[in-house]
């Protein structure tokens, strides 16, 4: 930025830690401020003043006690920051008076003093800098934007410089912090002075508060910009990030918070500087804290920024363009829910920017809403108003608000635009053959993994177990649930042998993942059909699960299975590869036994991972290609799905539903081969559900 200013104020500061090149980065409170005027107009210096800062910690480093020579008795008897900045700016502005002069700029060696320590220090104890503190000159750039054969910036010091202009270096005679300030004015006054005349233009800024907006994939992001910040609190904001990352200019919604495959937030983000400059100082935050909690700092790319960030809606486009806006997300909306009922739930109390154009509903592709949904409201009053009403009631169901970005909106609209519609198969489904993959039996051939962090997946699991990776049985990986359908950082792993699952308890035993320890049983296929199934595993021994008593618990039968849409829609990546004819492709898999049909409903515990090398890791549907479907054709010994029409899933249903509600929804469009209930195996209780009425399949 380009102005020109009366007079300047060299200024320079220590800290109870490192100091020099690595000032600012040992999150060190202030103990030394020093400073003093330089009138460029009439080419004198001011008076030099310096002041001790009271620290909450009085231990200091030995640099710190060695180049300062102080003592924490000194440091525990000095005034706080507040207060010396109160001083200070008085000081200051009798002194500018004195000189007749109206404006001035601070000017410091490098940007560490203002950036590094004193901006963050007065974020952490909430103190307002004076409006002087966010404007200053480097002069280690404006001295090298002089004298640019001197050497480059990064090479630069205070001794350098004078040495350079020929000016005196013997600091015998001075103490530590005035010696730098009053070399630094005999370098100001050199510069402005014959044979240089250099003016004083262009001044670093700081910006003031952080500005939310959209970002389009089409922008250029450079890579040299972003950072990912991890063990972030989960309720943190953009602005809690930004307030982190204080001193340091972040480039217009510039901070992305990452969510998980459930769409919660998972304690990363992705920030964008202005520059790299920014972005390499960033880099020295590593391991500062936020409260009480420590944030590591990464670097990044910017195609990492983009994935997460990056938008194409001319929707969420027009809704992010109300700048200076907060933005508050809804969670847990009934799916009836209306604009007006929004409206009606936030009250005059806290009224939406724009009304109804101030709510973005969150839809599926096909226009379904996800019970999401976007909020923004003109200023921070509002929006803690808004903050209030968390998990108050709209209609039956309790709604969740958190405070969001502009990136959250735009992850959010990517992830649920993307999600794939069951409902309109492209192609005919590979023929599904049935086999039960949960095995049973008293063999402990089984391993359960305990303690596991919330956000781990398959990929983590076989990362914790290593080599023993190459001894899972095929879909033989199991993540239990907990009743919200949330993981509850159980899992069960089938091993080849019961050798190999005591081997893997014994080795794993307590191994770390994500920070955490995880603890490792062997157990037998029985103990992990119980808990699979909804039951309880623990020291005293079994419970079934809440739909079953004790006496008629079955356990699983081989021959009989009944199999629900998804197992005709998640097909493993072997059968697809239209040049592999032999083997014959593997079986496709049955989820719930026969038995246990009639308790269906009850089975909200557990989601089934299938392990590799046969089984994808993630959820999809996926078209049979022409040359797999002909060697599944001529090796299938069952029936194949006629496929004129085609299986829907069904999401979201009521916990109470029946087969006669559902029914009842589909009336007008029944149809059904009569044939369907031959092609799978299963009991009388599980074909009457395929029979009755005859015209319908209810899986």
């Amino acid at each position: 930025m380009t102005a020109s200013h009366d007079s300047l104020v060299v200024l320079y500061g220590a800290t109870a830690g490192a100091n020099g090149a690595k000032l600012g980065s040992d999150e060190r409170e202030l103990v030394l401020l020093v400073w003093q005027v330089v009138d460029l107009h009439n080419r004198k210096v001011g008076e030099v003043h310096k002041v001790l800062v009271k620290a909450d910690s009085l231990e200091l480093s030995e640099q710190c006690k060695e180049e300062i020579g102080v003592n924490p008795e000194e440091i525990g008897k000095a005034e706080p920051l507040d207060r010396v900045l109160e001083q200070f700016n008085q000081v200051l502005s009798s002194e500018l008076k004195s000189l007749g002069r109206s404006s001035c700029c601070l000017c410091t060696d490098g940007q560490l003093l203002v950036r590094q320590v004193l901006h963050p220090e007065a974020s952490k104890k909430n103190l307002v800098l004076p409006d002087c503190f966010y404007s200053f000159y480097d002069l280690q750039k404006e001295f090298h934007k002089c004298c640019p054969n001197a050497a480059s910036v990064k090479e630069l010091s205070i001794s350098s410089m004078a040495e350079y202009l020929e000016l005196s270096t013997d600091n015998t005679a001075n103490e530590s912090g005035v010696f730098e300030v009053i070399t630094m004015g005999a370098i100001i006054s050199s510069l402005i002075s014959e044979p240089y005349n250099y003016e004083f233009k262009n001044f670093e800024t700081v910006k003031y508060k952080f500005e939310t907006g959209p970002c389009s994939k089409a922008e250029g992001v450079n890579g040299e910009t972003v950072i990912r910040a991890r063990g972030l609190p989960w309720q943190s904001s953009d602005q809690d990030i930004a307030r982190f990352f204080k001193g340091l200019n972040i480039a217009k919604g510039g901070v992305a918070l990452c969510l998980n495959s459930q769409g919660r937030r998972n304690g990363e983000a992705l920030v964008r500087f202005i520059n790299p400059e920014h972005r390499d100082l960033a880099l020295e935050r590593h391991k500062h804290h936020m409260g009480s909690r420590y944030i590591e700092v990464y670097k990044a790319t910017g195609e990492e920024f983009l994935k997460i960030a990056g938008g194409t809606s001319n929707e969420v486009a027009q809704f992010l363009s109300k700048e200076s806006q907060v933005i508050i997300r809804m969670r847990g909306l009934p799916f009836t829910a209306t604009a007006d009922d929004v409206l009606g739930f936030f009250g005059n109390e806290c009224p939406v920017t724009g009304g109804k154009e101030g709510l973005l509903f969150v839809k599926y592709p096909d226009g379904r809403p996800t019970g999401d949904a976007f909020v923004l409201f003109a200023c921070e009053e509002f929006a803690q108003n808004a903050l209030k009403k968390h998990k108050e009631i709209l209609g039956k169901r309790y709604i969740e608000l958190f405070r969001s970005t502009a990136a959250e909106v735009q992850q959010v609209l990517n992830r649920y635009m993307s999600t794939p519609l069951i409902s309109t198969l492209p192609a005919p489904i590979i023929p599904v053959i049935p086999q039960p993959f949960i095995a049973t039996g008293h063999t402990r051939d089984c391993i359960r993994l305990r303690g596991l962090p919330y956000t781990a997946t398959i990929e983590d699991i076989l990362d914790f177990m290593g080599e023993f990776t190459i001894d899972i049985k095929p879909h033989g990986v199991h993540m239990v649930l907990n009743q919200q359908g949330r993981p509850s950082g159980d899992a069960f792993i089938q091993m080849k042998s019961a050798d190999r699952a005591f081997l893997v308890a014994q080795k794993c035993h307590k191994k770390t993942m994500k920070d955490r320890y995880v603890e490792v049983f062997q157990c037998s296929g029985d103990e992990m059909s119980y808990v699979l199934m909804g039951g309880t595993l623990n020291r005293s021994g079994l419970s079934p699960p809440p739909c079953l008593s004790p006496p008629t618990y079955p356990t699983f039968s081989p021959g009989t299975a009944v199999i629900p849409a998804e197992a005709a829609l998640y097909q493993p990546p072997a059968l697809l590869a239209p040049t592999r004819t032999a083997p014959p492709p593997p079986p496709a898999v049955a989820y719930y036994p026969a038995q246990a049909t009639a308790t269906q409903l009850y089975m909200n515990y557990t989601t089934y991972y299938p392990s590799p090398p046969v089984s994808p890791t993630t959820v999809g549907y996926f078209a049979a290609p022409q040359a797999a479907m002909a060697a599944a054709a001529t090796s299938a010994t069952h029936a194949v799905l006629p496929q004129p029409g085609a299986l829907i899933r069904m999401q979201g249903l009521p916990y109470n539903i029946a087969t006669k509600d559902i029914l009842s929804f589909f009336q007008g469009y029944q149809y059904a081969p009569d044939d369907y209930s031959g092609l799978i195996q299963m009991n009388e209780q599980a074909r009457s559900m395929f029979q009755a009425p005859k015209e319908w399949v209810c899986l």
